[in-house]
């Protein structure tokens, strides 16, 4: 872990990123404490500016608190964010680990069914799944689970048919080693790695898109999030561009936040790099 966290230090870009996407989680953490009130209530004057009638980044058309918005989206962003990575990586996960170790028929049937998702435009796909399951937080993470998995299982199957074949592999079969105990227990810590890379710059990409399904309309009418806000207040832009500006600007960095971070962990774990370094 100290050998992880020196190489991961070197990259000062990463460590911004790590100490934003702290920021980030605390302020979620304590968005109930800070905001306790819900975060739909009118609040006060509609239409009001950053910093008058007590709202810190003003209020939107029916009153509402930004500042309170913008701290409950965290946390709705960020939870939907990491449930649905952790489930396409699970997915992702089986069929890479079962298509690269056995190959042939079962390698071919998993791919193609693998192409058949990629075929299809991730966000229309995750678009059309909402608007046929009814939007929640349930059909959101279901739509997200579902178009980001294939990218995972294309990797990691990479990475078994890559390792499969090795001497190590080889000397569990000879002991009479389990398939599954080989998979699980020999060929997938040496995956982690990658895996952890790519799932990282995931939860990215998750955000993105259920701010962009929050903002078309398909988010948890319950839940307050940043594309909601962001949605509610592209009627007014030119009028109150502080109703769209500060979730458009906690969506940016929070993004940009985690994907520096993957790439400070691409440096830290890869092998090649670490040779280099």
């Amino acid at each position: 872990m100290t050998d992880f966290w020196k190489r991961f230090s070197r990259n000062r870009s990463a460590v911004l990123g790590l100490a934003i996407l702290l920021l980030v989680v605390f302020i979620a953490a304590i968005a109930s404490l800070i905001y306790p009130e819900d975060p739909f209530r009118l609040a006060g004057k509609p239409m009001s500016e950053p910093g008058a009638n007590g709202f810190l980044l003003g209020s939107d058309s029916l009153g509402r608190d930004v500042a309170s918005g913008i701290a409950h989206g965290a946390k709705t962003s960020l939870l939907i964010g990491l449930i649905a990575t952790l489930a396409a990586v699970f997915i992702g996960v089986i069929f890479g680990a079962l298509a690269g170790y056995y190959g042939g028929r079962t390698d071919d049937i998993l791919m193609r069914i693998t192409e058949v998702f990629q075929t299809i435009p991730s966000f229309v796909f995750a678009i059309l799944l909402v608007a046929i399951m009814k939007p929640s937080i349930d059909s959101i993470v279901v739509a997200i689970t579902v178009v980001s998995w294939p990218g995972v299982a294309r990797l990691v199957r990479g990475e078994f048919l890559a390792l499969k074949n090795r001497e190590f592999v080889q000397a569990c079969h000879t002991l009479g080693m389990s398939d599954r105990r080989i998979m699980l227990a020999e060929i997938l810590p040496n995956c982690l790695s990658p895996i952890i890379v790519i799932g990282s710059l995931m939860v990215a990409t998750a955000i993105l898109i259920e701010s962009g399904l929050a903002f078309l309309g398909l988010g948890d009418p319950n839940i307050m999030s940043w594309g909601f806000q962001i949605g509610a207040g592209r009627t007014m832009l030119r009028s109150a561009w502080w109703i769209c500006t500060f979730p458009g600007i906690a969506i940016l960095i929070t993004v940009l936040a985690i994907n520096l971070v993957g790439e400070g962990l691409n440096d830290a774990l890869n092998p090649r790099l670490r040779e280099r370094n």
